[in-house]
């Protein structure tokens, strides 16, 4: 890869070396080396842009969470040397809560949640990170809930405060990818968001899917029910595909083909109807969802699927007037 060390192989093998010389290895200090500063990492809740955020972020889970292991489930690439190769990797975390922080005195609950980052890297660093974690399965495993976290965090945060996120370092384009079924799965997902589509047209029927709070739903039915109960609640004004990868390496890995998805969608909080209270009661606030989605399909159906929405971060924006 033009740019990167020579060590590096591939940008799989950038990315799983990277995290876990930081994470696994403790080399916390290695982020100044392969983070470039700065670098906007956006969250559904916060924007940063200096690389100490980064270095200062990770101090302070592992003083919640000293033992956390970041366990790579899968890597899905898109982008080039020349504008910038893109990495959504996801992630599986086992840790304890061992430590007094923003998750609230320590628990000493055992805890895994998921991740998915979309690292944009060029010339051996990260240069652009959209960054989504399960906070929701955090909060129901240390014995708390999303919405009683997310109260917790405008509490200790003074409100919600989200910047817009500059845009990604000039000469990336995002990549779109035009495989027909990346583009039959991203129509579909869309068409969810605005309380259509059927989860058959794609979905296989043994189809499994984990979603926020590490939640897993079998089948057509219960698929439908967890894309309804979010779509339910929260109508979309605007939704946007940021990001559509698709995977092919079969011959290579034996692995089957795979596509990584991030949108975002702009939305109010007005549920449907009475039943749809995924989010408490209508507050007609605005509310803004940035999510990223693996999936894995065998013969053109999606046989697994991995959603990666905060919940906690919805419920702040639903909690508090907007600013």
């Amino acid at each position: 890869m033009k740019g990167f060390d020579a060590e590096f192989s591939n940008l799989d093998h950038y990315i799983r070396v990277i995290t876990a010389r930081i994470w696994e290895g403790r080399r916390i200090d290695d982020i100044r080396l392969y983070y470039s500063d700065p670098c906007v990492v956006e969250t559904p809740m916060s924007v940063s842009s200096a690389v100490e955020d980064v270095v200062t972020g990770t101090r302070a889970t592992l003083a919640m969470f000293p033992n956390r292991r970041l366990l790579a489930e899968d890597v899905i690439q898109s982008g080039d040397d020349e504008g910038g190769f893109l990495s959504s990797h996801r992630i599986i975390s086992t840790m304890t809560h061992l430590g007094d922080g923003s998750f609230g005195p320590a628990s000493g609950a055992q805890v895994h949640a998921r991740t998915v980052a979309d690292c944009l890297c060029k010339d051996n660093r990260v240069i652009h990170e959209w960054l989504v974690r399960d906070q929701a399965a955090i909060a129901l495993q240390i014995g708390s809930t999303p919405q009683a976290l997310a109260q917790a965090w405008l509490n200790q945060r003074g409100g919600w405060h989200k910047p817009v996120a500059p845009p990604a370092p000039a000469g990336y384009v995002s990549h779109i990818s035009q495989h027909p079924q990346a583009q039959a799965y991203a129509q579909l997902i869309e068409a969810l968001a605005q309380g259509a589509g059927d989860v058959a047209a794609i979905y296989d029927e043994a189809a499994q899917q984990i979603s926020p709070g590490e939640h897993t739903s079998y089948g057509h039915d219960e698929i439908a029910g967890f894309w309804g109960s979010v779509f339910g609640a929260l109508r979309v004004q605007q939704f946007t595909v940021e990001h559509l990868a698709w995977q092919q390496d079969q011959a290579q890995s034996g692995r089957s083909d795979r596509l990584a998805l991030r949108f975002r969608a702009k939305t109010s909080h007005n549920p449907r109807d009475s039943s749809l209270l995924r989010y408490g009661k209508e507050s007609g606030r605005a509310v803004e969802l940035m999510g990223i989605v693996h999936a894995e399909l065998v013969q053109g159906r999606v046989l697994r699927e991995w959603v990666l929405i905060d919940d906690v971060a919805i419920w702040m924006q639903v909690l508090t007037p907007q600013a």
